[in-house]
């Protein structure tokens, strides 16, 4: 067997894959990063300044890079923010809201014992909907509930990334109507290699007066467009066994030997490698119907502070974190079921959806 035929790929199997299953993976990973720090047990594994919950969420924006970029290159101009804010806002302001007359009046019972001056105590839980509905979160506290936690105040640590996310879907949308970009991986490359410049130079935003918003941004964005550029290659090429194993080896060893900016140079080799793991390795059909993903990130740390509010974090980390992986699983099924993907099938209508072949699950939930 030559190099040639070890490095052939197999078309990736769109219809037939274990994405679902990775992303809420991932997102299980943010809760339990976020649960030494909600439960006052220090700062959880770290590396590079990281916690786990942040080399997570890279994986989220590689993935989301890839997928996306299909999405764009699929769709209208038009036809593709439709699906963008479908897929990301309704269950985002259910949350919002959830959080403020739902999740905040519990923990002022428990904490206060009433409601007095909950809904005029600023921030008001008005306020805490208004201030964050446009995605970039401007406040995490509501009234004066969570007064009494390890981590007081912050009612949803894990919001703020989808600010990001959504800029990197409007870098995307713009690439997209351009023909260079949709002809061919060359542009795709060049942005992502401008991108990682710019996070390794960005000690200079400081002196140029730049804030920590543009920041953030230019940490995440190499990770969204490096997963762009791969889908480039794995449109071309396919996904080869070879290559996978090799792209998670090398980017393993630039996540842990370069500081600062190695998991960004690494962001096409984890997307690749990702990629090819959901190609390969099974899901189980429920989470194959459902895409509990987004929901498990979006509810996780809301519970996980209430949970830390009713002395379950006394039962120790562990339990702790299986209580609040479940509570929050139940929450998140229920967001896919009656939110999300409500929301998904009044964007794009089930008669404008293919059918997928017999036995294999749609992908209206994938992008």
């Amino acid at each position: 067997m030559n190099a040639r035929t070890l490095l052939r790929g197999s078309p990736y199997p769109y219809r037939a894959n274990s994405l679902n299953m990775f992303r809420l993976i991932l997102a299980a990973l943010v809760l339990v990063a976020h649960s030494y720090y909600i439960a006052g047990a220090g700062e959880g594994p770290h590396l590079h300044g990281e916690n786990l919950g942040g080399w997570a969420v890279a994986g989220f924006f590689v993935l989301s890079g890839f997928l996306i970029t299909r999405s764009r290159l699929r769709t209208t101009a038009a036809s593709y923010l439709l699906h963008r804010i479908a897929r990301i806002f309704p269950a985002f302001l259910v949350c919002l809201v959830a959080t403020a007359f739902v999740f905040a009046p519990l923990a002022a019972l428990i904490e206060h014992g009433t409601l007095a001056g909950f809904l005029t105590t600023p921030v008001t839980p008005l306020q805490y909907v208004w201030a964050n509905l446009t995605l970039y979160i401007d406040t995490y506290t509501i009234g004066a509930t969570l007064q009494s936690v390890p981590y007081p105040g912050a009612w949803n640590g894990s919001l703020w990334t989808l600010f990001y996310e959504f800029c990197c879907y409007m870098i995307v949308w713009l690439l997209g109507g351009l023909a260079l970009f949709r002809r061919n991986a060359a542009l795709a490359g060049v942005v992502y290699v401008l991108s990682l410049i710019m996070w390794i130079a960005i000690p200079a935003a400081d002196r140029l007066g730049l804030d920590g918003s543009f920041v953030l941004l230019a940490k995440l964005a190499p990770f969204f467009l490096g997963g762009a550029f791969v889908y480039f290659i794995v449109e071309r090429s396919g996904i080869s066994a070879v290559l996978g194993v090799a792209s998670l080896v090398l980017a393993t060893l630039l996540i842990v030997g370069v500081p600062h900016w190695g998991g960004q140079a690494a962001a096409p080799l984890l997307a690749y490698g990702l990629l090819w793991l959901s190609a390969v390795v099974p899901q189980p059909g429920v989470i194959a119907r459902d895409d509990v993903s987004y929901g498990f990130y979006i509810y996780a740390w809301p519970v996980q502070q209430l949970l830390v509010l009713v002395g379950v974090a006394t039962w120790g980390l562990g339990l702790y974190m299986l209580a609040a992986a479940l509570v929050t699983l139940i929450l998140a099924w229920l967001s896919w079921v009656l939110v999300e993907r409500r929301a998904m099938l009044w964007a794009r209508p089930r008669n404008a959806v293919p059918r997928p072949p017999e036995g294999l699950p749609g992908d209206i939930q994938r992008v």
